[in-house]
């Protein structure tokens, strides 16, 4: 047994490791020589050797990377990992701080600032400050778990400065250029493929099942958020939170800071953006951050993206290339897509033979035919795109004549042969067989299984894919004719889970008007205007033959909305589905809608939701309010009816009382919706 001396010695030798560790990876400001450093590295491994009772999955000799692992497990994030919405112009930049200033009304927001980094997004849990696990982003809520890869990293400390019973750290896994230049160094001595940019070589490295390959190539973090916490004192901002982190050892970017207002982000932009060869690591942008937390939670989210941050890219990389031909694409939700097919080039890290086109008018605006030479851009260092023709390079039939016609869209959809309709204000042009275009198959049975719309509870994204890919459902009227002896044999479909889903269709064809109505996928047409158009028509049939002049007497339906019904309801394809639905029992009440104007208290007032109520679901309260006539709001304004409060409400609770706007409780709620 080691004695109480050698046990202190040992503590003190790995705490003395990590110091030093955090000097030279996190502060770039090393008090030792490697060769001191080695020293005390050995004498800790010794003692280890000869007391196993004195390791510690925490000690610094632990990141030397074990056995190979098979494959990597799933992990559930606490807190999804968000991505960011990308801008990349300065009045998409103005554009923003416009829209936060406007949520928060004031007239002036600071922002916290630093360098997006081109790596890999990790999050860290530290349990007692211990570092029990790590995973990737994955798709936003499960990622693998990378732990032992993410132990090897010296930069990241195994242990904190402070214990607090849980903290989640979120950050970038890179490689800096020197490191990446000399692994490729290491690689062509080897013979070996070299990697084609530092974030290439950082996620092959990161994703390596033998850990010891991870640890032999150098890795860095740097934090720029949290995730789950417990036991932490938060700051109030974004900027005092990397304090924080710095303050537990965790590297942060030195090159961040607090600007105030559009011009402010722009010019750190600029400033950085003059940095940027000189930076020891590559970034594609920065990340603009509204500083202070509450504010940002008062902001919120839309869909997988918070509203209150922003990533502003850098111009893409660009390469010559020659067009070979231009095809068009029919995407999940009808929209064509022109693409231009390419001689293989490299750009931007990748080999491009594909850029998108936009649309029409851009095609014509850069007026690109095929075999002209053209200038390819990784726009946003993700999605290449054509930026422009080398019209001195075009090929000619003589001195006037360009060999090759400009681009015509197709009228008809490539795919299912159904009219294409492009709106009069509208960019992009559609295939109007929504319920039977093989491209929007898959997009169409999943919205009209929504449960906002025929809620076929057990028809999920998977199930659809293997459907449609079989070839045994073909639309959405299909769904009704599938039995056991099909169901039975898909993959992962169980008896049970058949026998679910037949419940479930066969429950799903009692409906009402507006849910069908919602279900078809009309373009535009969403659960608000698909109400408003069953409370107006009352009967489908009327729907289908109504023209342009009857749709615009429905409340909020304009021009815009009103085309899009009178295209789809015009396409034969889609009035042949129809029939089918109905042939195959789906049936609603004629004469069925919401509450009319004016008919109760609720009616014409905005309500807005917070925290949990005792019995009702947010939806469910959401759908009674909007039967009795009101409008539900995510925001509280000066102009917010009612604010409903259940247990544990955020900001916007205070903020309605700041107001001085009514506050319900849920019996309230059901009063007044009753009254």
């Amino acid at each position: 047994m080691a004695s109480p001396a050698l046990v202190e010695r040992a503590a003190w030798l790995r705490a003395e490791i990590e110091r030093h560790n955090h000097l030279y990876y996190g502060l770039d400001a090393p008090e030792i020589s490697d060769a001191e450093f080695d020293h005390l590295f050995r004498e800790l491994q010794a003692l280890e050797a000869q007391y196993p009772e004195l390791s510690s999955p925490d000690s610094p000799t632990q990141r030397v990377g074990g056995a190979p692992l098979k494959n990597f497990s799933q992990i559930t994030h606490r807190v999804p990992m968000l991505s960011l919405n990308n801008a990349f112009e300065e009045g998409e930049v103005a554009a923003f701080d416009k829209r936060v200033r406007e949520g928060l009304e004031t007239e002036a927001v600071d922002y916290a600032v630093e360098p997006k980094f081109d790596g890999l997004a990790i999050t860290l849990s530290y349990e007692q400050g211990v570092l029990t696990q790590a995973a990737t982003r994955g798709d936003g809520f499960t990622g693998e778990d990378v732990t032992a890869n993410i132990r090897t990293i010296k930069a990241i400390p195994l242990r904190l400065a402070e214990a607090p019973p849980l903290l989640e750290v979120r950050g970038e896994v890179l490689m800096l250029k020197a490191d990446f230049a000399e692994l490729n160094r290491q690689q062509r001595e080897r013979g070996e493929k070299e990697f084609a940019n530092p974030r290439n070589a950082a996620a092959g490295s990161l994703r390596q099942l033998d850990s010891r390959i991870t640890a032999t190539r150098r890795l860095t973090f740097f934090a720029y958020g949290i995730g789950a916490s417990e036991g932490v004192a938060l700051p109030a901002s974004h900027a005092g939170l990397m304090d924080l982190l710095a303050a537990l050892h965790l590297p942060v970017c030195r090159e961040r800071a607090v600007v105030r207002g559009a011009e402010g982000l722009l010019d750190y932009y600029r400033r950085i953006g003059e940095q940027r060869p000189m930076l020891p690591y590559d970034i594609d942008g920065v990340v603009y951050k509204v500083n202070d937390l509450r504010a940002q939670m008062e902001l919120g989210f839309v869909s997988r993206a918070p509203r209150f941050a922003v990533a502003h890219k850098f111009p893409a990389e660009e390469a010559l290339t020659v067009v070979e031909a231009i095809d068009v694409q029919v995407g999940r939700t009808g929209a064509l897509t022109p693409v231009a097919r390419l001689q293989p080039v490299f750009v931007g890290g990748v080999t491009v033979t594909n850029a998108t086109l936009h649309n029409e008018d851009e095609v014509h605006r850069k007026d690109v035919r095929i075999g002209d030479t053209v200038v390819v851009r990784r726009a946003g260092d993700v999605i290449p795109e054509v930026a422009r023709v080398v019209a001195e390079r075009r090929p000619m039939r003589d001195l006037l004549t360009p060999l090759h016609e400009p681009f015509a869209l197709p009228t008809t959809c490539p795919v299912c042969g159904s009219h294409v309709a492009r709106g009069e204000d509208e960019a992009v042009a559609r295939c109007s067989g929504g319920l039977y275009c093989p491209a929007q198959r898959k997009q169409a049975l999943l919205h009209f299984a929504g449960r906002r719309a025929m809620d076929i509870e057990g028809l999920g994204d998977k199930l659809v894919e293997q459907l449609v890919d079989l070839g045994l459902v073909g639309n959405p009227a299909d769904l009704y004719g599938l039995g056991m002896d099909i169901l039975v044999n898909l993959e992962r479909m169980a008896e049970k889970s058949a026998i679910n889903l037949l419940e479930a269709l066969d429950k799903s064809k009692h409906t009402t008007l507006a849910r069908f109505i919602f279900a078809l996928g009309i373009r535009n047409v969403g659960e608000a205007t698909a109400k408003d158009l069953a409370r107006h028509f009352g009967a489908l049939d009327r729907l289908l033959v109504a023209d342009t002049t009857a749709l615009l007497e429905v409340p909020d339906v304009g021009p815009v909305v009103a085309q899009c019904i009178v295209e789809f309801c015009g396409e034969a394809h889609n009035r042949e589905v129809i029939q089918q639905l109905r042939e195959r029992g789906v049936n609603w009440a004629e004469g069925e809608g919401a509450a009319p104007a004016g008919s109760g208290a609720a009616s014409g007032k905005t309500f807005v939701l917070t925290g949990t109520l005792p019995t009702l679901a947010r939806e469910d309260a959401k759908a009674m309010i909007e039967a009795a006539g009101g409008k539900v709001s995510g925001s509280v304004s000066k102009k917010t009816g009612y604010v409903v409060v259940g247990a544990e409400p955020g900001s916007k609770y205070e903020k309605a009382v700041e107001l001085g706007l009514p506050i319900l409780d849920e019996a309230g709620l059901r009063e007044l919706l009753n009254s």
